[in-house]
């Protein structure tokens, strides 16, 4: 129960996903951001004005998967690191996963990352795809993974320093 030990029940996963259709059509947003608190960077980091924080910035974020095109700019602008961007699209048997990551040494392209559950569970070694950085302002950055697709729904962090080289 996310009140009790920070994870979030199947319930409260399945209330923010994208519909399987919309997967269908390619990179969506998805913001695992469960607790009423004042905040909104991540609608004013949506060119598209996919999220919305409604009726006031107390709310969860909602957003709308028709509009979010994926393109992933609300990662790095959560402080929750709430926000993650899943491509069942990317080939026949591996999505594509953008995570937010705040440790040092950030992996870097063509290393193989540890990725990790919800609940810090060791889930393999996924290819890094891409690694961009937040900016000067910003020391989030967001990390890609090649992932099964399988997974794409629960691979939700890097391992700090789970990096190696190669496929």
């Amino acid at each position: 129960m996310l009140i009790q030990n920070g994870i979030p029940t199947a319930e409260d996963i399945l209330s923010v996903t994208p519909p399987k259709e919309r997967f269908a059509k390619g990179a969506v947003a998805i913001a695992e951001c469960f607790q009423k608190i004042p905040c909104n960077p991540c609608t004013k980091a949506c060119v598209k004005k996919a999220i919305r924080v409604e009726p006031d910035i107390n709310e969860t974020p909602r957003i709308d998967f028709d509009v979010c095109n994926g393109c992933g700019a609300c990662i790095a602008r959560c402080p929750g690191l709430a926000i993650f961007v899943v491509d069942k699209t990317y080939s026949d048997t591996e999505a594509l996963v953008k995570l937010p990551f705040e440790f040092l040494p950030v992996p870097k392209e063509g290393q193989l990352a540890c990725g990790l559950s919800r609940s810090g569970e060791e889930l393999g070694w996924f290819p890094v795809v891409k690694a961009v950085s937040g900016g000067k302002k910003n020391m989030t950055w967001t990390v890609t993974l090649a992932v099964p697709k399988e997974l794409a729904m629960e691979v939700r962090n890097i391992k700090a320093g789970g990096y190696q080289d190669g496929r």
